[in-house]
């Protein structure tokens, strides 16, 4: 399967999946940079940027699977989308922003359960699964961090 250039850019988050350490990490810090771009955040534009993100990028995963291996470490079109999540409803305060990128990329890291076993699941779709399942934790921990801490 042949990666062509808009997929290569897509699939490796505009190419930080190049980058030969903490390829996820960057990939993260990009996906925060264009969530401060005026008005990503509102829910009509941030949900359907995640949605196509993993409708396109489980196609796009699979492909980079075949290329480079499970899971590979080019592909970093998941962070986008497992940061874009931890987001949603977010407000653009430096403190908050920086407190879910750390839970995002601890939890990123650890996949507690079930982000683990969906990560075993094949092709794109378990490349961005486990993203997804991390994501939606760090979405949940910080509407309950707004909930009892007035940021």
């Amino acid at each position: 399967m042949k990666i062509n250039f808009i997929e290569n850019a897509a699939g490796s988050g505009l190419f930080t999946g190049y980058i030969p350490v903490a390829s996820g990490t960057f990939a993260s810090l990009a996906a925060l940079l264009i969530y401060l771009i005026p008005g990503f955040e509102n829910f009509f534009v941030i949900i359907p940027a995640i949605v196509i993100s993993i409708l396109f990028g489980i196609k796009i995963g699979d492909k980079f699977e075949v290329k480079f291996g499970k899971d590979p470490s080019e592909y970093t079109l998941d962070e986008f989308i497992g940061m874009w999540i931890a987001l949603i409803g977010a407000p653009k305060s430096l403190v908050v922003l920086v407190i879910a990128f750390v839970i995002w990329r601890v939890l990123d890291i650890i996949k507690p359960s079930p982000a683990r076993e969906a990560e075993q699941i094949k092709g794109g779709k378990g490349v961005i699964a486990d993203d997804i399942i991390s994501g939606i934790y760090t979405l949940i921990i910080m509407h309950i961090l707004y909930k009892f801490i007035q940021f």
